[in-house]
């Protein structure tokens, strides 16, 4: 397995988030990584090497420019604000929902950074933007890996992506990695892409991003939206629209739920991949479905990680993982190796 590691992901380190009213430390940090690194030193799986360069067409395929303009130029205009800004992260305050234009890119700072975010959980630092697109530099690298006959790779890096739409920001994502991933497997030659987001939360960002095509399958096995994050998006009965009308699949379970209705879900969302026969498949590999996560609801156990792993290697596809949430930071890393192992195992 070729693990593509994010050598800037530390750049992105910010100090609070608001969450249920306060400001509190983030969860999203730089340890999550470094627990991996460490745990991927203890069992090695696979050949870690850093990124290739990505390019801006790449980016533009997955977001709109004026988005990745923002994103870009996001911490110089901060700073340009106000000098005593560089001591701030970058927090939103103002959005435009029902009823306003989201048409028109306002002048005023505070006004774009609205625009173009859902929430006031992800913070924006000096180093955002680097880390940000040295991490899809990482999922790209990985499909081009795999599309050069790598049977799977694996994009470790962070911020994670998952949440990213085409022009908006949130829930601790800024560019979707997965999504930029399958655009690659596609352009590289991949008729057909599924996306299986097993994650805690809904990846709102992939589902947005392709739920008018019929070339790129997203299924999601989540917390029920109805009382989890990201709220808005997530719900049984989303199924794509237009030409993408029935290739999405959300498969929203309650807080609580245990593994042995976790896995049977996964199964279900394993033969919709089935059925969808892709020629390449993209994991948002989220971890904070352990029991243990401070911001989650059910109840996998670490052992699960490598029944995980073992599930998603007897899909025997070409197979890409983008590194998405998971906040017991400790156990971030053991979680991640376990699925890896139990895939390589299964994959022999």
């Amino acid at each position: 397995m070729r693990i593509v590691h994010n050598p800037d992901h530390h750049r992105h380190d910010a100090r609070h988030e608001m969450y249920r009213g306060r400001l509190v430390p983030c969860h999203e940090t730089p340890d999550r990584l470094a627990f991996v690194l460490e745990a991927l030193r203890q069992r090695p799986v696979g050949v870690l090497s850093g990124p290739e360069p990505v390019s801006d067409a790449e980016l533009r395929a997955v977001h709109s420019p004026r988005y990745l303009d923002f994103l870009a130029g996001a911490w110089e205009a901060w700073v340009a604000l106000d000098p005593a800004n560089a001591a701030l992260d970058i927090l939103p305050s103002v959005w435009p929902v029902r009823g306003f234009r989201h048409d028109v890119e306002p002048l005023n700072f505070a006004a774009r950074l609205g625009l173009y975010s859902f929430d006031a959980g992800s913070p924006m630092v000096a180093g955002t933007w680097a880390a940000a697109r040295a991490g899809a530099a990482c999922a790209v690298t990985a499909a081009r890996a795999v599309l050069a006959g790598e049977g799977s790779a694996l994009a470790l890096t962070r911020p994670p992506g998952h949440h990213a739409g085409p022009d908006f920001f949130g829930g601790y994502c800024f560019l979707n990695n997965a999504a930029l991933a399958a655009q690659t497997l596609r352009d590289g030659g991949a008729a057909r892409v599924a996306v299986l987001d097993v994650d805690y939360h809904h990846g709102n960002g992939t589902q947005t991003i392709f739920y008018a095509r019929d070339d790129v399958l997203t299924v999601s096995l989540h917390g029920d939206p109805m009382t989890e994050y990201p709220f808005f998006l997530g719900h049984a009965d989303e199924r794509g629209e237009g030409a993408g009308l029935g290739w999405n699949l959300n498969l929203p379970l309650p807080r609580g739920t245990s593994a042995a209705t976790w896995f049977d879900t996964l199964d279900h969302a394993a033969q919709a991949v089935e059925r969808f026969q892709p020629d390449a498949l993209v994991v948002a590999l989220g971890v904070d479905t352990f029991e243990g996560d401070p911001i989650s609801g059910f109840h996998l156990r670490s052992a699960d990680y490598l029944r995980l792993g073992e599930r998603l290697a007897r899909l025997g596809l070409p197979t890409v993982f983008t590194m998405e949430g998971g906040y017991a930071v400790a156990e971030v890393g053991v979680h991640v190796v376990n699925v890896l192992q139990g895939f390589e195992a299964r994959a022999r």
